[in-house]
């Protein structure tokens, strides 16, 4: 799981740079000072993920977590215009395909196995697993 709250390149060039060789689910949620479950389900979604690393590096799926109050003023913008985050949203979850493109939107935490029925589903995954 990857966390880019100390990184320097902002959001879109980190998904810029897996675009055509890795998937990414993006998590988006709020800290627990709000009073919001956004902080229980982002816990809960990465410990259920964790469970699954195997599942994760067969699918070519990385984990990028996003804590609301650490995200940078340009990258909410990008979240809300590309990915049309609501900004009060308490959780988020982005199934983001090699292609860049949005394969699914979660507003609570997805079971892998589901996650992975998502994947393999995609014809790109029907490729990979023929190989």
């Amino acid at each position: 799981m990857e966390s880019i709250a100390n990184q320097r390149k902002s959001l879109k060039a980190i998904l810029d740079e897996k675009k055509d060789h890795r998937r990414v689910l993006l998590l988006y949620g709020r800290d627990g000072s709000s009073g919001s479950p956004g902080q229980h389900y982002l816990i809960d979604q990465q410990e259920a993920l964790t469970e699954m690393r195997d599942g994760l590096a067969e699918r070519d799926l990385d984990v990028i977590v996003l804590i609301a109050s650490e995200v940078s003023e340009p990258d909410r913008q990008f979240l809300m215009h590309d990915f049309k985050l609501v900004p009060h949203e308490d959780f988020v979850g982005w199934l983001i395909g090699k292609d860049g493109g949005i394969k699914q939107t979660f507003k609570k935490p997805v079971s892998p196995n589901d996650l992975f029925k998502t994947i393999d589903g995609m014809p790109m995954r029907k490729q990979e697993m023929k190989h």
